[in-house]
């Protein structure tokens, strides 16, 4: 059974194109904020509902989504939305004012939101069952990859060159996503219609959502919140501590501690069970936090983002493993909509929330908030599997 393929021609193509769209995601996610100020003299509030935004799109996206894979099939979903994903990038252009730069990050959002939804159920229908712990870690590394190398060159695009050259290089990687969808040869089967009127007559919150994801993807949401916290203003920390040319190296000590660690923590999510990873996840995505806080040197940023990677960067991927664990073939589609719908609301609306806190509080007792937060996280995450509320199937 362990001995079933993970690496077949479509997993590999779907990856490399999830890794091109999240690279756009996170090429502008960072730098789309001190973008918006610098053009527009906006607060920092509004500067991470700039971000954020972005994220709202997706959330809103996933919504309709998951319950739509069911009907047509995750490839054709994939295909609508690369064509918005497309489009957007090329909207970028004719940004002119705030609003419209809103517009258009809601908009992309939506575009992104549809074909991460179907990246991730195509891979999810890809894999064996007895190795899609071992799998979806894999390939969320083209996530994790993505959020070293997009804000790397995200930054050095901004600072270097207009801003005009970033919207470029996102849309020739647009463009390359649309391209390669042809080469993802498996359709994962579309329900038959039996099914598919059974599904659909389910409405209100069992018709959006899948029950047995909820409990790790509400964990997900606060784990979520605390993340946005670092990627939306660490631009901002790092100038205030004097820190920016360690930042630049921030996220590619989080992706490379992030590279080492995910084989052996699929694999242990596979055999060993949810608990061995999701706990010391959590602690060192707290412990990464209170480095951040504390940080007055390059060296100890650094070290902040490489623990953050170990923390946040693994319990992402296990989350999203445990949210598919115990769920029915035709409901793949929903529940990694329901968590990617967690995480999305985390992302979205975490920024503007605590864009609010940092004239309060400042960034230092910031990140110290949000360790509390992932605390309680872990915290809920024991409750819910001591209890056996958890509603997962825990492999043997």
């Amino acid at each position: 059974m362990n001995n079933k393929k993970i690496w077949t021609k479509d997993f590999i193509v779907t990856s490399v194109i999830n890794f091109f769209l999240m690279l756009v995601m996170y090429l502008l996610i960072v730098t789309i904020a001190p973008y918006a100020v610098k053009e527009y003299g906006v607060s920092t509030s509004v500067a991470g509902l700039v971000s954020g935004i972005f994220i709202i799109g997706t959330l809103i996206a996933r919504l309709a989504v998951g319950g739509l894979i069911e009907k047509v099939g995750s490839r054709n979903i994939l295909l609508i939305g690369l064509l918005v994903t497309v489009l957007a990038s090329v909207f970028y252009f004719g940004a002119v004012n705030l609003p419209l730069l809103m517009a258009n990050r809601f908009f992309h959002g939506v575009g992104l939101g549809i074909s991460s939804t179907a990246t991730g159920t195509m891979v999810a229908q890809m894999l064996p069952p007895s190795r899609r712990g071992e799998g979806i870690g894999y390939f969320s590394l083209s996530t994790v990859l993505a959020t070293a190398i997009g804000p790397f060159f995200g930054i050095f695009l901004s600072q270097h060159y207009h801003f005009n050259i970033l919207f470029m290089f996102c849309l020739v990687l647009s463009i390359s996503c649309a391209a390669m969808f042809f080469f993802v040869e498996r359709k994962p089967t579309v329900l038959p219609k039996k099914n598919v009127q059974t599904t659909t007559k389910k409405l209100g919150v069992h018709g959006l959502l899948e029950v047995r994801a909820l409990p790790i993807a509400f964990v997900t949401l606060l784990a979520a919140i605390a993340y946005s916290g670092v990627l939306s203003f660490i631009s901002f920390y790092a100038e205030e501590i004097n820190l920016v040319s360690a930042a630049s190296f921030f996220f590619l000590v989080y992706a490379i501690a992030v590279l080492f660690s995910r084989p052996y923590t699929g694999k242990l999510l596979d055999v060993k069970g949810n608990k061995f990873v999701v706990y010391p996840s959590l602690l060192l995505f707290a412990g990464g936090l209170l480095l951040l806080s504390g940080a007055n040197a390059g060296w100890m940023l650094l070290l902040a983002g490489g623990v953050l990677g170990l923390g946040f960067g693994n319990f992402q991927s296990s989350a999203q493993a445990i949210a598919l664990q115990g769920v029915k073939p035709e409901r793949l589609g929903v529940a990694t909509s329901t968590f990617f719908i967690f995480l999305d609301f985390g992302f979205g609306f975490g920024p503007y929330v605590l864009g609010l806190l940092v004239p309060i509080i400042g960034y230092q007792h910031l990140y110290l908030v949000l360790m509390a937060i992932v605390l309680i996280a872990l915290g809920i995450f024991m409750l819910f599997s001591r209890t056996r509320q958890l509603l997962i199937v825990e492999q043997d």
